[in-house]
C-alpha cells in the first residue's frame, strides 16, 4: 500500500430524527443561513417546513431550483446572495447536485470574479463559508467529501472543483428523507455509488483492506437497491444504501491506492453535452469500460471482483470468471432500470471525437489503471451505441 493520510472531520448525524440536532450544531457558525435546494421535492414531502420550523431562530435566505449537473450560474447567484446579506453558513438540503453547488458557492462567496474561474484554476480558493448538509438521496457521497462537480453550458464543460475548505461541517443522514425518491433516481444513485467503489477497486496497488471494504459496499448496494426500489419506505434498505453512499466516496476505499477516474470522466463529457443523469450514464459506461480493459494484465483483478462480489466459483477459467462478473454487473444495472445504450438517451456519435479528447485531457486518463487515449475512449463510447 502507498502512504496515506485519512481524516473525516465531518460530523455525521445518522438516523431517524437527526434533523432536530441541527439548531445546536449550527449555532456556533452564526445566525444567517443560506438554504439551498433543488426542484422543490423537499416542499412536497414536508422536509422544507420541518427545517424552517426547527431553524426558526435563524435568519434564513434561500436559493432553490438548483439543477441536476449544477450550473455555474447558480453558483454565482448563491455567492451574490451570501455577499449581499452577510451569510454565515450554507445549509444544502438535497443530493449531490445541491451539495456540489453549495460547496462552490461557499468558496465563491469570497471571490469577486466569476465562480467558473475557481473551477478552471484561474482563481484560487482562499476561504469558504461553513457548509452543513441534510441529505435526501443516496448517490454521490458529496455529503462527506471535499469535492464538487460544476457544469458550464456555454462551454459544454463539466469539471471538478476540490479543496479541504469545502468539506461539510455537519451532515444529517436520515434515511426517512429518501423514502420519496423515485425508483429511477434510486437506481441511478446506487449506480453512482457502485461506480465510485469500482473505480477505486480496480487499481494496480496491492491493498487488501480497502478492497475488502469495497467488496462489502458493492454487495450491500446489490442487495438493498432492488428492495428500496420495490419498497420505497423500507427503512433498512434506505439506511444501508445511504451509508454505502457516504463510505463509497469519503476516501476510505481509496486509502493506499493511486487510481484515476476513468468512467467518471467519460460520463462527465456525456452529461456536459447532453445533460443526462450522472448515475445512469455511469451504469451504461462501466460494464463497457470493464470489457474494454479486460486483458492478461487485468484478469486476476476481475476474477477477484467476480468471485468476491458476485459469488462466482474460482474453479472457472480466468477469463470465463472475469466475464461472468462483467455480465452480472451489466445485468444488474439493466434490471434496476438503467439505460444500457446511448440510443436510449437519444445520443448519437456526432460528438465522440471532442468528448474523447476532453475526457483524456480533463481526467488524465493516460495515467489511469489501464491508460486510455482518445481513440480508446472513442471505442468505449462506440460500445455504448
Amino acid at each position: 500500500m502507498n502512504n496515506f493520510e485519512f481524516s473525516l472531520p465531518t460530523q455525521v448525524l445518522f438516523g431517524k430524527g437527526q434533523e432536530e440536532n441541527l439548531p445546536e450544531r449550527l449555532k456556533p457558525y452564526g445566525t444567517k443561513i443560506l438554504m439551498t435546494y433543488g426542484g422543490g421535492s423537499i416542499k412536497k414531502n414536508g422536509l422544507y417546513d420541518k427545517l424552517k420550523n426547527l431553524l426558526k431562530d435563524f435568519e434564513i435566505f434561500e436559493l432553490g431550483g438548483i439543477d441536476p449537473n449544477p450550473r455555474v450560474e447558480s453558483v454565482n447567484e448563491g455567492a451574490r446572495i451570501c455577499r449581499e446579506n452577510g451569510i454565515d453558513m450554507i445549509l444544502a438540503v438535497g443530493g449531490g447536485s445541491t451539495i456540489d453547488c453549495s460547496k462552490a458557492i461557499a468558496a465563491a462567496a469570497y471571490y469577486e470574479g466569476n465562480a467558473w474561474d475557481l473551477v478552471i484554476g484561474k482563481g484560487k480558493i482562499t476561504n469558504a463559508l461553513p457548509l452543513a448538509v441534510v441529505l435526501t438521496i443516496a448517490a454521490t457521497g458529496s455529503e462527506t467529501d471535499a469535492a464538487a462537480v460544476i457544469s458550464n453550458e456555454k462551454t459544454n464543460e463539466k469539471l471538478l472543483l476540490g479543496h479541504p475548505l469545502l468539506l461539510p461541517k455537519v451532515s444529517v443522514l436520515n434515511p426517512e428523507n429518501t423514502f420519496t425518491v423515485p425508483a429511477y433516481q434510486t437506481a441511478a444513485g446506487s449506480s453512482d455509488m457502485m461506480s465510485h467503489v469500482i473505480e477505486a477497486y480496480f487499481d494496480n496497488i496491492e491493498a487488501f483492506v480497502p478492497d475488502a471494504i469495497s467488496e462489502g459496499l458493492l454487495r450491500a448496494a446489490i442487495k438493498y437497491t432492488p428492495i428500496a426500489i420495490k419498497e420505497p419506505d423500507n427503512y433498512e434498505a434506505r439506511a444501508q444504501l445511504m451509508w454505502t453512499s457516504s463510505l463509497a466516496l469519503n476516501n476510505l476505499t481509496e486509502t493506499g491506492k493511486s487510481f484515476m477516474w476513468s468512467c467518471h470522466y467519460i460520463e462527465h463529457e456525456l452529461s456536459a453535452f447532453y445533460d443526462i443523469t450522472h448515475g445512469a450514464g455511469l451504469a451504461m459506461i462501466t460494464p463497457k469500460w470493464m470489457r474494454y480493459i479486460l486483458s492478461d494484465k487485468t484478469v486476476d483483478k476481475f476474477c477477484d471482483y467476480a468471485a468476491n462480489v458476485w459469488g462466482f466459483s474460482r474453479e472457472l477459467d480466468k477469463f470465463e470468471l472475469a466475464n461472468k462478473g462483467i455480465d452480472a454487473t451489466e445485468e444488474f444495472f439493466k434490471n434496476i432500470g438503467m439505460p444500457m445504450t446511448l440510443g436510449e438517451f437519444g445520443i448519437d456519435d456526432s460528438k465522440f471525437d471532442v468528448m474523447a479528447e476532453n475526457a483524456v485531457k480533463n481526467g488524465y486518463l493516460n495515467m489511469a489503471y489501464v491508460p486510455l487515449t482518445p481513440s480508446d475512449v472513442k471505442e468505449i463510447l462506440k460500445m455504448c451505441l
